[in-house]
């Protein structure tokens, strides 16, 4: 009998994350071999484990599933990276597939899906949700570049252009022009209209 395909789930809910890992589990041929709650605490959890699949939701405490997704290409690339998100969003698929993703799959299709699409990503195939991928094609690239998202991240939670100059080592003038660069390529009228927006295309 070959060896059981060696997954760390990385979910913030737990009750999620406990369903998920008992379902796979089931899986003759899978093992959840480490659970975490947290995006910073991804990269460590896979070098102690030593999974074969990391399989990430994006949202997450700490570190976006993104993040840690570019973070273990380079520090264990052995690990292939399967997103799993509530969010199907055109933009959020674009960047996993930049940080090296080998999958990108909504939640609410059922385990066997996710099931069959790990034993894919480790047979080397690329196993995207077939609706969004569509709509990234249609979607087009994010108009904003890293900077422009550095500084709308930054001001999500209200900060002043003073904090965010402090946050990220800029003086404010250069916060200002960003912010008003970020708000017209989403075409809306102040900051917090420009994060929803960016939110909702998937960009940040």
């Amino acid at each position: 009998m070959t060896d059981p395909i060696r997954v760390l789930l990385a979910e913030d809910q737990g009750m999620m994350r406990g369903a998920l890992a008992l379902l796979l589990d089931l899986e003759d041929d899978i093992e959840v071999v480490a659970q975490v709650a947290a995006g910073d605490l991804i990269v460590g959890a896979a070098l102690a484990a030593r999974p074969d699949i990391a399989l990430l939701d994006i949202e997450l405490p700490g570190r976006s599933g993104l993040d840690a997704a570019a973070d273990l290409r380079e520090q264990l690339p052995s690990c292939r990276v399967l997103i799993l998100t509530t969010f199907g969003r055109p933009g959020y698929l674009r960047r996993a597939m930049e940080a090296g993703a080998a999958g990108f799959l909504v939640k609410d299709g059922p385990v066997e899906d996710l099931a069959g699409a790990i034993r894919r990503v480790l047979a080397g195939e690329r196993v995207v949700d077939p609706a969004l991928a569509a709509a990234a094609l249609s979607a087009g690239p994010s108009p904003l570049t890293a900077r422009e998202r550095d500084v709308l991240n930054a001001a999500a939670d209200g900060a002043t252009v003073s904090d965010i100059a402090g946050k990220l080592h800029l003086s404010e003038s250069t916060v200002r022009n960003y912010l008003s660069a970020a708000i017209g390529k989403t075409g809306t009228r102040n900051r917090m209209e420009a994060v929803r927006s960016a939110r909702r295309s998937g960009w940040l």
